[in-house]
């Protein structure tokens, strides 16, 4: 079979899936909704690599998402979804009600680059090194339209905003830390005042010792500003700080999601229990007793994932439901989402573990 047949292949199969999802109604007070979106690369001979597997989530305006799990869950793949870099395979994306997972207008284009904007992981190469950071913010703020004629007044404004000095305008790239870089591209993310701010692992390249003035940046400037954000990270420290509410996603799925404070306080999930023991405690005497979840079993992968639970094969209380049917994400309290056939189990488990501490 040709790679071209292939590709037709994996659509087909993709559109047809698509078919039974049924969609949900929007939210009131959403910003973002994502509606059983999936993202599928077709790697021919048959494989299809499934990034984003039928995610469905909303983002209320004013608030910040968390979206947690290991490396290659899919997490920036959503993040890249949402922002139109990449285009989804399947389902929908709203953003204040419109449906931009369509083929759009120019002008339609223009004005969602403007009200979504996204701060990359790395800051070393999200800048262009032949630029001065007046002339970064400068193209930014030209590109659409704004401030005309107050440009120079903006960009005081927004070196400000961010804690730099007025003379970084005049500088390069190259003659900043790696903190400075990424309060550069904050700067130039807020340039052109968006709604929606996708933040993908932005302090996971920096060192310990700036990532803390990062994500206080970011809180003053959510409360400054009241951004909606999407917030990607692997450090659920940060998250439980930074985040109202958090999805944790596993092989391209949701597998929970709750608000920050109910998540990290009553995991229900086993996967969102084995990431929040691996958390260090501050305290010498809580670090000493904390009892650390080690997952076993076969670590699988995104292509072509079998039918089931994607938890399945690391999940110690895996039955033969798991395995071909998998769980849906269901409500089990008015903030608080769960996949898991089993969750009854895992609760009685853990509580018989709380009795013998």
């Amino acid at each position: 079979m040709s790679a071209t047949n292939e590709q037709t292949a994996g659509d087909k199969a993709t559109i047809e899936q698509a078919a039974n999802d049924q969609p949900i109604a929007r939210p009131e007070g959403e910003l973002v909704g994502v509606d059983t979106v999936r993202k599928h690369y077709v790697l021919g001979k048959g494989k299809t690599l499934k990034a984003v597997d039928g995610i469905s989530l909303s983002i209320r305006k004013g608030e910040v998402l968390g979206v947690v799990g290991e490396s290659g869950c899919g997490k920036s793949t959503l993040g890249e979804v949402l922002a139109r870099i990449e285009p989804k395979t399947s389902g929908a994306v709203y953003f204040a009600g419109n449906d931009i997972s369509q083929k759009l207008s120019v002008t339609e284009r223009k004005a969602l680059s403007k009200n979504v904007q996204v701060i990359f992981q790395d800051p070393y190469s999200s800048l262009n090194p032949r630029r001065t950071v007046g002339k970064t913010l400068r193209r930014a703020l030209t590109t659409h339209g704004l401030y005309k004629g107050r440009e120079n007044e903006r960009i005081s404004q927004l070196l400000d905003m961010v804690g730099l000095p007025q003379d970084s305008k005049d500088r390069f790239p190259h003659e900043f830390s790696g903190g400075q870089r990424q309060r550069v591209c904050i700067a130039r993310a807020l340039a052109v005042e968006p709604q929606f701010l996708i933040c993908d692992e932005p302090v996971s390249a920096l060192d310990v010792s700036v990532q803390a003035q990062i994500i206080n940046l970011l809180v003053s400037l959510k409360q400054q500003f009241g951004l909606t954000m999407l917030f990607i990270s692997h450090d659920l420290s940060i998250v439980k700080y930074l985040c109202d509410r958090v999805a944790v996603m596993y092989l391209g799925v949701v597998v929970e999601m709750a608000d920050s404070e109910e998540l990290y306080a009553n995991p229900q999930h086993f996967y969102t229990r084995a990431l929040l023991s691996a958390i260090p405690q501050a305290d010498p005497k809580e670090e000493r007793t904390r009892r650390r979840i080690i997952l076993k079993g076969d670590i699988p992968t995104p292509v072509n994932p079998a039918p089931g639970c994607p938890f399945y094969s690391r999940c110690p209380f895996a039955q033969e439901l798991c395995k071909n049917n998998r769980p849906a994400l269901e409500q089990i309290s008015p903030e608080h989402q769960v996949a898991c056939h089993f969750l009854d189990r895992i609760n009685e488990a853990a509580r018989k573990e709380a009795l013998s501490c």
